[in-house]
């Protein structure tokens, strides 16, 4: 794959895709997770590039949004959708669904949201998400025990590059190898001339080193574990609370998991233990067995019968006198009774075996001396050995380990990316079940691509079909947004249906504006291949959105020669798209607002266009256009206590009443009820009751 074929992705992208394992499978799955690990590509840029590779795929060329206000409404969708992810891997994954006009794209996104929503998000799931997150790679890691050996200058520089955390030697010969053996535990050789030769040391020859990271830099794989141990047990739990299907052994994972510490060094070893304890004690042990020594001798001296009294003859002693032949004379087999006892405790206190206890006996030896004081030379010699043996044996269980790890290492990206890959599948099922949604229909049948379209049915350049008889429209029942400011259980359910170009009618705060958003939000999540908040929807396929939201004040004249320039180039578009557009006529004077209106619906109503005007001005519109315009209602059934009670959902073909005339009416009826209530007696107060219900009679009658 050409990845500057990708819409957005430039040549230093490209640079950072091709130095992951499997690009393509990455880009072909929309894996945030994987793409994300190319060196720096943050989830966010991978997001981005996974929905750019889909486009690819798609053959989508995009821009289904067309104005600010539907990416708007875009947003708004999204934002729903991440709401409901409870990781920041699932809120950005979610940004690769995106609405488009390619059937195929729609359909692959439906199936799998299909799947998505059977999903059950208990609340176990949703706690044990909390603790999945991508994997992190370990930074700074430096291995110092262990160093690479190589005659040849450019194996030099390709080992350097492979291995950072490990010291790369150049050697010219066995000498030189024998010498670098006495300088780390373990020399890794990887030129296969130098098998066979005998040097002192642990010395290996791996000529193929790149292919055995877990023998040549077991840390690389035990710190990457160690570094993401709680994103991996996180990934088990959600694996086992879901109960899906794991793609490793669990408890095999577990067990890997247990025996590495957080550090990354091994643990759960008996042995490696005890070495690791007898070289951190070994000076402290030393000290303590020679005070055992000394408490063992001055107890022998206080009690010994010479010819000074005991205590006398310890205050020489103690002062520098010739101890070695008083005691040889007087105490020799108390002192080599001290001895033995700190031996004994070196031994034990170090739990020193077999092959190591020697060392206690030249460690403490020699003439006799008080204080009894060890020897170093032996000490050190026994350090070097412990140490030595401390080193390899973490070395060999460091290697075995990271063999099993790495055993499990794709089994493990696989594990996280699943866990998290639900964590994005619940989120749907979540917003699905949150809003009551269901699966839109398209008219005329899902058809895939280059999938034949209907006898009754045209398609566009761009592909979006339309029913024989003109655009097929929408047709939504009891749909309900969820982005009012109102709890979705308190929000009014509509009905609306609208095929063509219509205008949409009704009093000030009677939803028009919420209507048009409900429209919007429908067709754009419908567009997602994602369930929508209603008990039923059937819809086109539109090739684009354009929403255009309601003008803050009259424009001048500069703004308004940009606007209709818009329009300009929207009537001269793709056929097959829903405008909406709320109340036009606010961006200059009523009167030349309906004629501009009325010009904008006659170019759409003859492209198959969908479209919905929201105007006060629909009386004047429908006088000004060359056509019979739709005009649909909301209707405000009344007044209570001053708030408008309304319908929420549009009369179709109906001119709805304004505020005014709702007011008026409601002036009238009282003023009529007045004179009605008034007997004959009343005089000049009737006549003026009557007056008043007259004058608001006469100016309901304009209306």
């Amino acid at each position: 794959m050409e990845f500057t074929s990708i819409p957005g992705v430039g040549e230093k992208t490209a640079d950072a895709l091709a130095d992951l394992d499997d690009p393509e499978a990455a880009l072909s799955a929309g894996d945030v997770a994987a793409i994300a690990r190319a060196p720096g590509i943050t989830e966010g840029r991978a997001a981005a590039v996974a929905r750019g590779a889909i486009r690819r795929r798609h053959d989508d060329p995009g821009g289904w949004t067309a104005t600010d206000r539907a990416d708007e409404v875009y947003a708004d969708a999204l934002g729903l959708l991440q709401e409901r992810a409870v990781t920041d891997y699932a809120r950005k994954r979610l940004r690769t669904l995106y609405p488009s006009a390619v059937q195929s794209r729609i359909d692959e996104v439906r199936a799998w949201a299909r799947e998505a929503v059977e999903r059950e998000p208990n609340s176990e799931v949703l706690d044990a998400l909390s603790g999945v997150e991508p994997f992190a790679e370990p930074r700074g890691l430096r291995v110092r025990e262990r160093a690479l050996a190589t005659a040849d200058a450019e194996r030099f520089a390709e080992a350097e590059a492979a291995f950072p955390e490990l010291s790369v030697e150049v050697v010219e010969d066995a000498r030189d190898l024998a010498e670098l053996a006495r300088s780390y535990s373990t020399v890794i050789a990887l030129d296969e001339a130098f098998a066979g030769i005998d040097v002192e040391g642990d010395v290996r020859v791996v000529p193929d080193p790149e292919d055995n990271v877990e023998e040549v830099a077991p840390e690389r794989l035990l710190a990457f574990f160690a570094q993401n141990r709680g994103r991996l047990e996180a990934a088990a739990a959600v694996h086992e609370a879901a109960d899906m299907d794991p793609v490793c052994d669990l408890a095999a994972l577990r067990d890997a998991l247990s025996r590495l510490d957080e550090d990354g060094t091994v643990v759960g070893d008996d042995e490696l233990r005890r070495l690791s304890n007898a070289v951190d004690d070994l000076d402290a042990t030393a000290g303590t067995a020679g005070s055992v020594a000394n408490d063992h001798l001055r107890d022998a001296i206080r009690e010994q019968d010479v010819t000074i009294q005991g205590q006398d003859f310890l205050s020489l002693v103690e002062q520098g006198a010739r101890v070695d032949k008083l005691l040889s004379r007087e105490l020799a087999d108390e002192y080599d009774e001290a001895l033995a006892r700190a031996r004994e405790h070196f031994v034990d206190a170090l739990g020193l075996d077999s092959g190591e206890t020697e060392y206690a006996e030249r460690i403490f030896a020699g003439d006799p001396t008080f204080p009894v004081e060890h020897n170093e030379e032996p000490l050190n010699r026994l350090r070097t050995e412990l140490k030595t043996a401390r080193d390899r044996r973490a070395s060999r269980l460091k290697a075995d380990l990271a063999s099993d790890l790495a055993d499990l290492r794709e089994d493990a990206d696989d594990l996280v990316r699943d866990a998290l890959e639900l964590d994005v599948e619940l989120a749907v099922s979540r917003f699905a079940r949150d809003f009551d949604c269901v699966f839109p229909e398209f008219a005329g049948g899902a058809a895939g691509a280059g999938e034949a379209v209907g006898a009754d049915e045209t398609a566009g350049a761009d592909g979006a079909v339309s029913g024989g008889g003109g655009a097929a429209g929408f047709a939504i029942e009891a749909g309900r947004s969820p982005l009012l400011d109102v709890d979705f259980a308190d929000v009014d359910p509509v009905d609306y249906e609208v095929s063509g170009v219509t205008l949409l009618s009704g009093v000030n705060s009677g939803g028009k504006t919420s209507t048009l958003d409900l429209v919007a939000l429908v067709v754009t999540l419908a567009h997602m291949g994602l369930p929508v908040p209603a008990d039923s929807v059937r819809l086109q396929r539109f090739s684009e959105l354009h929403y255009y939201a309601k003008s803050q004040g009259t424009l001048d004249a500069g703004a308004f020669e940009s606007t209709l320039r818009d329009f300009g180039d929207l009537v001269e578009g793709a056929t097959g798209r829903l405008v909406l557009v709320d109340e036009l006529e606010s961006i200059t004077e009523p009167g030349a607002s309906a004629k501009i209106i009325a010009g904008i619906l006659e170019a759409l109503s003859g492209q198959g266009t969908t479209a919905v005007f929201v105007s006060h001005l629909a009386r004047e519109i429908r006088a000004a256009a060359d056509f019979d315009v739709a005009v649909d209602g909301i209707e405000a059934v009344g007044l209570e206590d001053g708030e408008l009670v309304v319908n929420r959902s549009p009369r179709k073909d109906h001119l709805a009443r304004s505020t005014p005339e709702l007011i008026v009416e409601k002036l009238a009826g009282e003023a009529r009820e007045a004179s009605d209530g008034r007997g004959a007696g009343d005089g000049d107060g009737d006549a003026n009751r009557g007056g008043s219900a007259g004058f608001y009679d006469g100016l309901l009658e304009k209306f």
